[in-house]
């Protein structure tokens, strides 16, 4: 499993490209074809990888978003970057 620090910065898998759809998005993965369904939150957060902020970056522009407490939201955020580096979504930050 890949550790995730706050001061990580994230960015997407080369392969991945995001399409907004209805009230959530689509990933599309082009290597595998996979295609995956994300809901707002998550849609949000990947709306804000952009190669150049990292992870506290990013939970800071949510919590602007969402009233959620920020230690939670920086819980889940790190949950969820986890599981998208592991899905290939987002790139693995040690490559």
């Amino acid at each position: 499993m890949v550790e995730i620090a706050s001061e990580t910065v994230l960015r997407m898998a080369d392969d991945a490209s995001v399409q907004h759809v209805g009230d959530g998005a689509v990933v599309l993965l082009a290597r595998s074809g996979q295609l995956y369904t994300c809901n707002g939150t998550t849609e949000a957060f990947l709306d804000k990888v952009d190669g150049a902020r990292n992870l506290d970056q990013i939970v800071d522009l949510l919590s602007d978003e969402f009233e959620v407490d920020k230690a939670t939201l920086g819980e889940d955020m790190t949950a969820l970057a986890v599981e998208l580096v592991a899905e290939g979504i987002l790139a693995d930050p040690r490559a």
